[in-house]
């Protein structure tokens, strides 16, 4: 993903729908020589109100969500100074006023700490505080994600994990509660996903905590399915407290999933015995109805069920309701209606979605992490996040929000690297020097199998050659090719892989992607498919050039930075100390120079949750490591 690459063609859709007389196109005049835009026609809230089911929150910091709104959208503040201004918009009805942001934030850096809501309710989101499954959340960056709608510069809300908003329903007002019927829409990102539990948008528990089956009613948008889910995923899915669910089931083959750069979502539920899940493609086309029928029941015998609901009436945007914050997404507006809607309201939605031309260069990172070669490059896949067969594998300037430079460790088989749902692939299956590598489906064939070396290359198995960059050259677009092994610097790359040991068992860290200093390092089930939401804990990164093994951002690290045997391994803040240093060794151990010492797993004891150790170098199968 670069940026002198095209995202496609734009599209506009109109939609007519007499049985409601509702106007969907949203029109607009720019005045000359102003730039400012002319309040636009029905908005979707408009559009709901106009069908019976009204706006009781509406979010955006993209545009007026209704016709006659001309309120602020957002709230920013500086880094610099602490001061805080509301970001408004060019016209009643119209888009977001992204100048008057860039000039408050121009020679620092703004978060958005306050997203109000458009509604007569003043339902405002603010950063959701800790929860029984999280930690404190953090303001999003107000520019990481520039895009345009309309044709205006706009700024999308990215929401890694540990960025979430929410308000309480003591404050929260019109919000469906107990069995009462909603409906809800978003329209986030299909590339700015991942597996973790759980960025969601609706209806939440009064306080951050798990109460039960029923108690939310929220969309979510993510690779956090059910093993057997149908297509690539990321899937509309409701998420209803104790399961995500794609229909009846946590599984719906019907259910392909939305993986456009932007995705319009939608979920509605009677709160008493139906709920309904749409999605498409919010830059053209209608939505698909992915299912529609009866809530889940009870399947575990824990005297639980979702008929009739027990909803709370909070709002959250980017978490779940016990603040569950691992997942990923790139939010551009949403609304919540009080009552089921109706298909015509839906689809008119979904046309005036369209004719917003919501268009950008990037959106959002996605599941996995970056692999960076040479001269600090990225690998990279030609094309703007599109990753089709074929697709050229080559290195470009690492860019945070780059879905197709985030690459998963052996999620679709062993050995595998892969993107956008493809994988690393030599292409025709070559062995030669200078084949060159493609993005292509998986399919387990030896041109996809890659191993990481203990010198830092990436070795190919079938062919006995290494990825490498021809001639060292560090240009934009500088195609990857195989090629002999050979040590250079033109080898190296620092690629995020599982850790296997004895027993098959997996390094992983206690606790659920935790990024906190103190968690215990130890042997896990390796959980490599996209429906276990703590792979990402389980990919570790060597670096040859600094010795570190890294992981959610930290380094594995030998608790007080001590030498001893028994040594116990942590999760740490990479500093650079001794206790931080790792080298592969060619008998598969890992060593610990300023020791001497190795890391181990006592007694060979494969139970999950075993806490790793550092011991003296034996070569026992206790103490070897693949980093595959």
């Amino acid at each position: 993903m670069h940026i002198g690459s095209t995202s496609g063609s734009r599209r506009t859709v109109a939609a007519l729908l007499g049985a409601l007389a509702l106007v969907t196109g949203s029109l607009f005049a720019v005045s000359a020589g102003t730039g400012s835009a002319a309040a636009a026609t029905a908005g979707p809230c408009d559009t709901y109100a106009s069908a019976g089911t009204s706006c009781v929150a509406a979010y955006s910091s993209t545009r007026a969500l209704y016709s006659s709104y001309n309120g602020p959208l957002y709230q920013v503040q500086r880094a610099s100074d602490g001061a805080t201004t509301n970001i408004g918009l060019l016209a009643a009805g119209g888009y977001a006023n992204a100048a008057a942001q860039d000039a408050f934030c121009s020679g620092t850096t703004c978060t958005i700490p306050k997203i109000y809501d458009q509604s007569s309710n003043h339902n405002d989101l603010t950063v959701a505080p800790a929860g029984d499954a999280g930690p404190a959340n953090n303001p999003a960056n107000a520019t990481a994600l520039p895009i345009t709608v309309a044709g205006h510069k706009a700024y999308g809300i990215f929401m890694p994990q540990q960025v979430a908003y929410r308000i309480s329903s003591t404050l929260a007002k019109g919000t469906a509660r107990g069995a009462s019927p909603e409906s809800m829409y978003e329209v986030a990102s299909g590339t700015n996903v991942n597996h973790g539990c759980c960025s969601d948008f609706g209806n939440v528990e009064t306080q951050e905590k798990d109460t039960g089956k029923g108690h939310m009613d929220a969309l979510n948008l993510s690779m956090l399915n059910g093993t057997g889910s149908a297509g690539r995923g990321p899937w509309v899915q409701a998420d209803l407290e104790n399961g995500v669910y794609e229909g009846k089931t946590a599984i719906n083959t019907a259910n392909t999933g939305n993986s456009t750069k932007f995705v319009t979502a939608l979920l509605k539920n009677d709160g008493v015995a139906n709920f309904a899940l749409k999605g498409g493609d919010a830059q053209g086309g209608s939505l698909s109805k992915w299912y529609e029928g009866p809530l889940p029941t009870d399947k575990d015998g824990d005297g639980q069920g979702y008929t009739p609901m027990k909803l709370e009436g909070s709002i959250v945007l980017g978490a779940g309701g016990d603040n569950s914050n691992r997942g990923t997404q790139s939010f551009f507006e949403g609304v919540m209606t009080s009552g089921y809607s109706t298909d015509a309201a839906d689809g008119a939605v979904q046309a005036n979605v369209v004719a917003q031309n919501y268009q950008g260069v990037s959106t959002g990172g996605g599941p996995g992490s970056s692999i960076t070669g040479p001269g600090g490059k990225c690998v990279d896949v030609s094309g703007d996040d599109t990753g089709g067969n074929t697709a050229v594998v080559q290195l470009w300037d690492c860019q945070a929000l780059a879905a197709d430079q985030h690459w998963l460790g052996n999620v679709y088989g062993a050995h595998t690297l892969s993107t956008l749902g493809r994988c690393l692939d030599a292409d025709g299956n070559g062995t030669a020097n200078g084949t060159h590598l493609e993005l292509y489906d998986c399919n387990g064939v030896g041109g996809q199998q890659w191993i990481v070396q203990p010198d830092g290359s990436i070795k190919n198995p079938q062919s006995g050659r290494c990825l490498d960059d021809p001639s060292g050259n560090t240009a934009n677009g500088t195609p990857l090719q195989l090629y002999d092994c050979n040590g250079n610097q033109a080898q190296k790359f620092v690629a995020a892989v599982p850790i296997r040991t004895i027993g098959d068992k997996c390094v992983d860290v206690a606790g659920n992607d935790l990024q906190q200093n103190g968690q215990q390092v130890q042997v896990y089930d390796c959980q490599t498919l996209l429906t276990d939401e703590q792979t990402s804990d389980q990919q570790w990164a060597y670096n040859a050039g600094d010795h570190t093994i890294r992981t959610l951002g930290r380094c594995l690290d030998l608790d007080g930075n001590a030498t001893a045997n028994g040594t116990h391994l942590e999760l740490y803040t990479c500093n650079g100390v001794g206790g931080q240093q790792w080298v592969p060794q060619a008998n598969g151990s890992v060593l610990n120079p300023q020791s001497g010492r190795c890391l181990d797993v006592p007694s060979g004891n494969t139970a999950n949750q075993t806490p790793l150790q550092l011991y003296d170098c034996n070569g026992q199968a206790p103490q070897v490591f693949r980093f595959n």
